[in-house]
C-alpha cells in the first residue's frame, strides 16, 4: 500500500512538471544576437513590481530563469512564462566605448540592438565612454533639447536621461534630464556615462544625441542652454543635492537672443568650509568692462542681461575634518523687455537717516515656467525679485517685469524725539514722499514710528480731513486708511483703522505709536493729495488715548474700543471728547446691553461726564447694564477704563452718536417772555425809587467820599450752618450804584472840569470754556453702585461756594468755613488729571 501511494505521488509530480514546461498559449519567443566585438551586453533582470503579482520566469529552452545575461558575440532565444512580463522584468543594454586605447567614435549614436527585436520591457540604454583627460567629449542633443529636473522628479513621458562624468576613478553625477528643455550640449573630459530610460510602451528607436570629440574643457563640465524665445530654466550643480566636488569648476553657457533679457536667481544653495581659495560664481556678461564679474553665493545675482553670457561655479579646498557641502540650484529667466525696463527712476534717500524702502512681490510663490518673473534692477545687471533701498544715498532703479501690478512697495520711517525741550510743540507732516508716488509700482504700506521720551511727552495726530473709524457697521471704502498701533515694546494696543470722511478731529496718544498708511486700490495715486496727517509733540498725559469727535449732522458716528478683535488691553484707559453744537442734541447709543467682561483684578468702569455742568455718570462694566439711548444737550466725555480681565472675557465696546436739531417747547417760550417782561418792569421801578432817594440826600458841600476799609467785617455774625441763603442768592457782594464821587474823584474829571458818571458794574456768571481734560476714572478698589452727580445744588451743610466775581468784599479767613468748590464726585476725591501732569 505504501509503495502504491509513492508511485502515484511520483506520477502526479511528473504530470505537473510536464504541464509547467509547456509555454503559455500565445507566448512570444524573442531572439537577441549581439555582434562580436561590439562592446554591447544585455541583461534582463527582475524589476520592482508595483503590485503583488504571480511569479514569472524567463524560459530558455527547457530552463526557467529569473535573469538572463547576453554578451557580445552571443545569441539567445527566450520567452516568458507570463503574458505581462513588463510587470516583472526590466532590460539593460550597455555599450562600452574605449577612447583611451583607440579613437573615439563620433556622430549620431544608434540604439543597438534595435527596439524592434527587444521584448516590450522598461528599457535602459547605457553608453559608458572612457577617455583621456586631454580629450573632451561633447554630447549634442537634438530638438526639443533637455530640461534638468531635481532628485525625485519624474518626466511626463517617462523618458529620462541620466548623465555622469568621471574624476579619476570617481563617478560624478551631472544631472537628470527630461525632454523639452533648453540644454543642447554637455561637454566633459575624462569620460562620460549616459543612460537613456525608456518605458516599455515607448517605441522610440533613436537615441536623440550624438557624440563629438573636442579638446579638453579644463573643468568638470560645460552645459550649454539655448533659449529660442521667452522662458526659464532651472539648473543644478553636479551631485546636487549632495556636495559639489572639491576645488572643481563647472560652467553654464546661455545663448539668449539679443532682443531678450536674462536674469539669474539662486533658489537654493549652501557653502562648504574652505581652507584655501574662496567659493564664488563668475559671470562673463556682454558689454561689461570688468569681466569676469565675481559674486558670492549670498550676493544678489545679475539681471536684465542682453545677449549671451556665461556663469561658472568655483569650489575651494575644503576642511578635511569638517568639509561642509557646496551646492547650488538656480533659475535663469529670459523675457521680453517691457517699456519700464528702458526707464530709470531716481529714489533720493540722501537726506533720510532713519528710513528704508523695499520693493517686493505681492506673493512669495515662485514663478512658474509659463509666468515671467518680475525683477527690480539697481544697476544695469544687479537685478532681483526684491530690493531694499537704504537711507543716505541716491538710488537709480529700473524694472524688468511684464506686469508691475505683481510688485508693491513697503516703506518705514522713524521720527524720534530724544530731548523733550527741543521737541515740545514741534509738528511734522506725515506724507508719502513724491519720489515714491512717481514709481510705477503701487504703494502697499508706509509706516511712521513716532518715538518720544517716556513720561515726558505725548503725541497728537491731526488729520487734514476728519477721520472715520473702520467698523462693521460703517466700513472704510477709501483707497487708503491709517492703522494706529502702539510702538511700545510688549504692548499689544491697536487703536484701529481710520480713513478720511468721518468725525474724528484729533487723536492723542500717551506714548510711542506706529502710524501705517495702507493702500487698497491703485486709485491711491490720484487720491494721494488727501493724505495729510500732522503729528505734534505735546505735554505728557496719562490717558492711553483721547479722541476728539465732532459728529456729522447727517450721519451717525460709530466708535469702538481699541483691540476690537482681541479686547481692550489690561489697565488701559481711553476717552472720547464728543462735541455737541449749540443748536443740536446728541443721542448716545450702545450696541450691547452688557460688555461681558470678567475682571481678574481691579474694576472696569465707564464714565459719562457733561463738560458744562461736570455731572458724571459712573457705570461698572462688569456688573451693570449699559445705559439705554440717552440725549445729550451739551458736549460730553466718554471714558472707559479696563481692569485685568480673565482670558476669554475681554472688554470690547461699540457705541454711536447721532445729532438731531434742538427744538424749543412753546410753553417755555411763553414763560420766558412773561418772566422777562416782569423783570423789566421790576427794574424800572427800582431805578425810579433810587433816583428820587438820591435827590433828597444831595449835599451842598463838596462831593461825598466813599471809603472802602478792607479790615472791617461788614457781615453780621452768624452761626455756621444756620445761614440758609447762599451768597449768590443775596446782594451783599454787589455794588448796585455808587452815587457820590469816590476817593479818587479827581480821576473822574474830564477836560472841562466836570465829573463823569461812573458805569454800574453788575455780576455776570462765568461763560468761558470748561477745559478739555477727560474725567478721571474712580479708584479701581471701590465698589459703588451707579451714581449721578450734578452741581446744581450743594450737599447738605456745605458752605457757600465761591464764584468768579468782578467785585467782591474781602472777608477774614474763617477756620470753620470753606469757600471752596463743593462739587466733589462721589467716588473721586481728587481733581481731574490734567494733560502734562
Amino acid at each position: 500500500m505504501a509503495g502504491l501511494n509513492c508511485g502515484v505521488t511520483v506520477a502526479l509530480l511528473g504530470v505537473l512538471l510536464l504541464g509547467a514546461a509547456r509555454l503559455p498559449r500565445g507566448a512570444e519567443a524573442y531572439e537577441i544576437a549581439l555582434p562580436p566585438g561590439s562592446g554591447i551586453s544585455v541583461l534582463i533582470k527582475p524589476g520592482t513590481p508595483t503590485l503583488p503579482v504571480k511569479v514569472c520566469y524567463i524560459i530558455i529552452s527547457t530552463r526557467w530563469e529569473t535573469k538572463l545575461s547576453i554578451k557580445a558575440g552571443e545569441s539567445r532565444v527566450f520567452s516568458f512564462s507570463c503574458q505581462n512580463p513588463e510587470n516583472h522584468f526590466v532590460i539593460e543594454i550597455q555599450k562600452n566605448i574605449d577612447c583611451v586605447s583607440g579613437p573615439c567614435p563620433s556622430g549620431e549614436v544608434q540604439l543597438q540592438p534595435s527596439t524592434s527585436v527587444l521584448p516590450a520591457l522598461n528599457r535602459t540604454f547605457i553608453w559608458d565612454v572612457k577617455a583621456h583627460k586631454s580629450i573632451g567629449l561633447e554630447l549634442q542633443f537634438s530638438l526639443p533639447h533637455l530640461r534638468q529636473v531635481g532628485p525625485g522628479e519624474s518626466c511626463p513621458d517617462g523618458v529620462t536621461h541620466d548623465i555622469s562624468g568621471r574624476l579619476d576613478a570617481t563617478v560624478v553625477r551631472i544631472g537628470t534630464f527630461c525632454s523639452n528643455g533648453t540644454v543642447s550640449r554637455i561637454k566633459m573630459q575624462e569620460g562620460v556615462k549616459m543612460a537613456l530610460h525608456l518605458p516599455w510602451f515607448n517605441d522610440r528607436n533613436v537615441s536623440g544625441f550624438s557624440i563629438a570629440n573636442r579638446s579638453s574643457v579644463k573643468r568638470l563640465c560645460i552645459i550649454e542652454s539655448v533659449f529660442e524665445g521667452e522662458g526659464s530654466a532651472t539648473l543644478m550643480s553636479a551631485n546636487y543635492p549632495d556636495g559639489f566636488p572639491e576645488d572643481e569648476l563647472m560652467t553654464w553657457q546661455f545663448i539668449v537672443p539679443a532682443h531678450l533679457r536674462a536674469s539669474v536667481s539662486f533658489l537654493h544653495f549652501s557653502v562648504s568650509n574652505c581652507v584655501k581659495k574662496e567659493e564664488r560664481v563668475e559671470y562673463y556678461i556682454p558689454g561689461s568692462t570688468t569681466n569676469p564679474e565675481v559674486f558670492k553665493l549670498e550676493d544678489k545675482q545679475p539681471g536684465n542681461m542682453a545677449g549671451n553670457f556665461n556663469l561658472s561655479l568655483q569650489g575651494c579646498d575644503q576642511d578635511a575634518q569638517n568639509p561642509g557641502i557646496l551646492r547650488l540650484q538656480f533659475q535663469v529667466l529670459v523675457q521680453r523687455p517691457q517699456n519700464e525696463s528702458n526707464k530709470t527712476y531716481v529714489v533720493d534717500l540722501s537726506n533720510e537717516r532713519a528710513m528704508s524702502l523695499t520693493i517686493e512681490p505681492r506673493s512669495n510663490k515662485p514663478s512658474t515656467d509659463s509666468v515671467p518673473g518680475c525683477f527690480v534692477c539697481l544697476d544695469p545687471w544687479t537685478c532681483s525679485t526684491n530690493l531694499t533701498l537704504t537711507p543716505g544715498s541716491k538710488h537709480k532703479i529700473s524694472f524688468l517685469c511684464d506686469d508691475l501690478t505683481r510688485l508693491w512697495i513697503n516703506a518705514e520711517k522713524n521720527i524720534t524725539c530724544t530731548d523733550h525741550r527741543y521737541c515740545h510743540r514741534k509738528s511734522y507732516s506725515l506724507q508719502v514722499p513724491g519720489y515714491i508716488l512717481q514709481l510705477p509700482v503701487q504703494l502697499h504700506d508706509f509706516s511712521w514710528k513716532l518715538l518720544v521720551p517716556k513720561d515726558s511727552l505725548s503725541l497728537a495726530l491731526v488729520p487734514a480731513q476728519k477721520l472715520q473709524q473702520h467698523t462693521h457697521e460703517r466700513a472704510c471704502n477709501a483707497s487708503f486708511s491709517y492703522l494706529l498701533a502702539s510702538a511700545v515694546p510688549g504692548q499689544d494696543l491697536r487703536f484701529g483703522f481710520f480713513c478720511s470722511g468721518g468725525s474724528i478731529e484729533q487723536i492723542r496718544v500717551k506714548q510711542n505709536i506706529s502710524v501705517t498708511l495702507r493702500t487698497f486700490a491703485p486709485s491711491f495715486q490720484q487720491e494721494a493729495s488727501r493724505q495729510n496727517l500732522t503729528v505734534s509733540f505735546i505735554p505728557h498725559f496719562k490717558e492711553d488715548g483721547v479722541f476728539t469727535v465732532t459728529p456729522d449732522r447727517k450721519s451717525k458716528v460709530y466708535l469702538r474700543t481699541p483691540n476690537w478683535d482681541r479686547g481692550l488691553p489690561s489697565l488701559t484707559s481711553v476717552s472720547w471728547n464728543i462735541s455737541v453744537p449749540h443748536d443740536q442734541v446728541a443721542c448716545l447709543t450702545f450696541l450691547k446691553e452688557r460688555t461681558g467682561v470678567v475682571c481678574q483684578t481691579g474694576r472696569a468702569f465707564m464714565i459719562i461726564q457733561e463738560q458744562r455742568s461736570h455731572a458724571e455718570e459712573i457705570f461698572s462694566l462688569e456688573e451693570e447694564v449699559l445705559p439705554k439711548p440717552s440725549f445729550r444737550h451739551h458736549s460730553f466725555w466718554v471714558n472707559i477704563s479696563n481692569c485685568s480681565p480673565v482670558s476669554g472675557k475681554q472688554l470690547d465696546l461699540l457705541f454711536w452718536v447721532s445729532l438731531t436739531p434742538r427744538t424749543t417747547d412753546l410753553t417755555v417760550i411763553i414763560l420766558t417772555v412773561v418772566g422777562g417782561g416782569a423783570l423789566l418792569l421790576f427794574a424800572l421801578g427800582l431805578i425810579i425809587c433810587f433816583v428820587k432817594k438820591n435827590k433828597k440826600k444831595k449835599i451842598s458841600k463838596g462831593p461825598a467820599v466813599g471809603i472802602y476799609n478792607g479790615n472791617i467785617n461788614t457781615q453780621m455774625p452768624m452761626q455756621p450752618k444756620k445761614f440758609q441763603k447762599r451768597r449768590k442768592d443775596n446782594d451783599s457782594h454787589v455794588y448796585a450804584v455808587i452815587d457820590d464821587t469816590m476817593v479818587y474823584g479827581h480821576l473822574l474829571q474830564d477836560s472841562s472840569g466836570s465829573f463823569l458818571q461812573p458805569e454800574v458794574a453788575t455780576y455776570q456768571p462765568f461763560q468761558g470754556p470748561m477745559g478739555d481734560c477727560p474725567p478721571s476714572p474712580p479708584p479701581t478698589c471701590s465698589r459703588a453702585p451707579t451714581a449721578k452727580l450734578t452741581t446744581d445744588e450743594p450737599s447738605p451743610g456745605s458752605p457757600p461756594e465761591s464764584e468768579s466775581e468782578p467785585y467782591t468784599f474781602s472777608h477774614p479767613k474763617d477756620t470753620n468755613m470753606s469757600n471752596g468748590n463743593t462739587d466733589i464726585p462721589l467716588l473721586d476725591t481728587h481733581k481731574p488729571t490734567e494733560p502734562g501732569e
